[in-house]
């Protein structure tokens, strides 16, 4: 005998008998090959692929297809720009996963994946201003937002629930459909759209439709490893040894 359905398979069968499909007709709605009789035994895992159908065909919340939520529909159109996956660790803690320059072009592509999130290193910050509260990690790509953020400099972003939510001129981590920027958000007149600013005035603002967003994160602070070497002092050194540990760590991560 095999294992019984994993959670996942049993909540994909039932959207599918809610909505009256044979599994060969859900199979062709959503883009799987012949029929959907394998994953609903559990016998093949649901792909970030399906789970992005079920979210924008059906409205179904890809964390209550897995068990982290109580909230079976997600309305796309009210302004939610949540994390569509969280991670906890071992001690069912929040846990800050970092994404790359390298891992932020699939970043989009994959945002209902389990597993592709699996695969991107995670830490867990024993500080009290990053508790309560989602976290994630971004490398900054480009001299956009230069001089206050470099290239390869990472920021720590807090989650933003709804578009409503941001903070004008604060700067955000703006994941769209096919990339994920580091702007300044500022408000325009109309509502279903905002403009991401750059530091750098060699760069345009972009106007984008509030619909495009996926995601959004506050962003609360930076690491940099470009510490210019203007002191010899104990502090200084020790310092940048720190920063070029924490660096081989998340690179022995992410590479």
């Amino acid at each position: 005998m095999g294992l019984p359905p994993t959670l996942e398979a049993k909540r994909f069968k039932q959207i599918r008998e809610e909505n009256n499909y044979t599994q060969t007709e859900f199979a062709e709605l959503l883009g799987v090959k012949n029929t959907t009789a394998d994953i609903e035994r559990g016998r093949t895992k649901l792909s970030g692929k399906v789970i992005a159908e079920l979210l924008r065909q059906f409205n179904v919340n890809p964390l209550w297809v897995f068990g982290d939520s109580t909230k079976k529909f997600l309305t796309t159109t009210n302004g939610d720009v949540s994390p569509r996956i969280l991670t906890v660790d071992s001690d069912n803690e929040d846990a800050m996963v970092f994404v790359n320059q390298k891992a932020a072009a699939g970043y989009p592509q994959n945002i209902h994946d389990v597993e592709w999130y699996q695969k991107l290193p995670a830490f867990n910050i024993p500080l009290p201003q990053y508790r309560n509260a989602t976290y994630r990690g971004f490398q900054v790509e480009g001299d956009s937002m230069t001089p206050n953020l470099q290239p390869e400099d990472w920021v720590l972003a807090k989650a933003v629930s709804n578009i409503t939510d941001y903070n004008i001129n604060k700067v955000h981590v703006v994941v769209l459909q096919d990339s994920v920027l580091v702007k300044k958000l500022q408000k325009l007149p109309d509502p279903k759209k905002v403009l991401l600013v750059s530091f750098n005035e060699e760069y345009l603002p972009i106007t984008v439709n509030v619909d495009d967003i996926q995601e959004l994160w506050q962003v609360s602070s930076r690491l940099t490893f470009g510490v210019e070497n203007t002191s010899e002092s104990t502090l200084m050194r020790e310092l940048q040894q720190s920063m070029e540990d924490l660096k081989k760590q998340i690179n022995k991560f992410s590479a």
